[in-house]
């Protein structure tokens, strides 16, 4: 889940900074912001720009935002075997050693970023560690190396990048038309209040197209978790990923008010699993059942 709200959240602001900039930018330079052939490549442009780097900043910011303490050299028996398990797990995936971190959070949770599948990060939660026995953590850790194994983080940034391209031309071509029609054919009278119409119009789609276009990605999301699942159970053992999951439904429940799990409110109805990054964690232990 913070894997890929942060990656969004980096994405929607790097996104809204560039749109900015273009905006100002071309209207320095005076070009046609309704041209298509222009809202084409600009969108492209702008669009895998801002995902790419969003990729890029990807470790930086989850190290910057969330506190992490990358473990450069163990300072504790725990620390070693967290070192020594992803470094064995990491040699059978077929990757370079991601860095392993961890971080202050009564949650349990755990997640892996980073720009490619040899330049990667691996965090924990204390909140994890202390809540899991060993096998259950080794199952979490091996499904987070099999993100960084599959290239989610990749294969995610080149499907934003696309959803980006289709929402900067979408709401750029529909400013542009909405623009020309307030402003009119007078560019003297009308230019000023045609070109902030735009600046605005644009703006506030993107912001809406964004949001409706997250659920694509939230879907190709929960997709990759169940493939990081199965992952994970072949690098730790299927009984420890299953046993993991457990415990992680089993923290949820408990965490929930009587009131609220007596309704059996989890993300299970079909519109809120539009909106979830992750798969209902009963379904994920279904599949993995059925597996065996």
């Amino acid at each position: 889940m913070k894997r890929i709200a942060l990656f969004l959240l980096t994405n929607l602001a790097v996104m809204l900074v560039l749109g900015v900039v273009l905006s100002v930018v071309t209207s320095a330079l005076g070009i046609t912001h309704n041209s298509v052939g222009y809202l084409v490549v600009l969108a492209g442009v702008f669009g895998f720009g801002g995902s790419i780097l969003s990729l890029q900043m990807s470790k930086w910011m989850a190290k910057k935002s969330m506190g992490l303490q990358v473990i450069e050299q163990a300072r504790d028996e725990q620390e070693q075997w967290l070192m020594d398990t992803v470094a064995a797990q990491a040699q059978q995936a077929g990757i370079k050693m991601p860095e392993v971190a961890i971080y202050s959070g009564p949650e349990m949770n755990a997640f892996a970023t980073g720009p490619s599948r040899n330049n990667s990060l691996v965090a924990v939660s204390t909140g994890l560690l202390y809540g899991m026995n060993r096998d259950e953590v080794e199952a979490v850790l091996a499904h987070e190396v099999s993100h960084v194994a599959n290239g989610d983080m990749v294969t995610m940034a080149l499907m934003q990048g696309v959803v980006n391209t289709f929402v900067i031309f979408a709401a750029r071509f529909i400013a542009g038309t909405v623009s020309n029609v307030i402003g009119g054919s007078d560019e003297e009278e009308g230019g000023e209040a045609s070109y902030m119409t735009y600046f605005v119009v644009s703006m506030v789609l993107e912001i809406l197209f964004g949001m409706l276009a997250s659920v694509i990605v939230m879907y190709y999301s929960r997709q990759r978790e169940y493939r990081a699942d199965a992952g994970g159970a072949a690098l730790a053992g299927r009984e420890k990923m299953i046993s993991a999951l457990e415990r992680l439904r089993h923290n949820h429940e408990s965490s929930m008010p009587a009131s609220m799990a007596a309704f059996g409110i989890s993300g299970k109805s079909a519109m809120s699993e539009l909106l979830l990054t992750h798969p209902p964690l009963e379904k994920r232990i279904a599949t993995l059942r059925q597996a065996g």
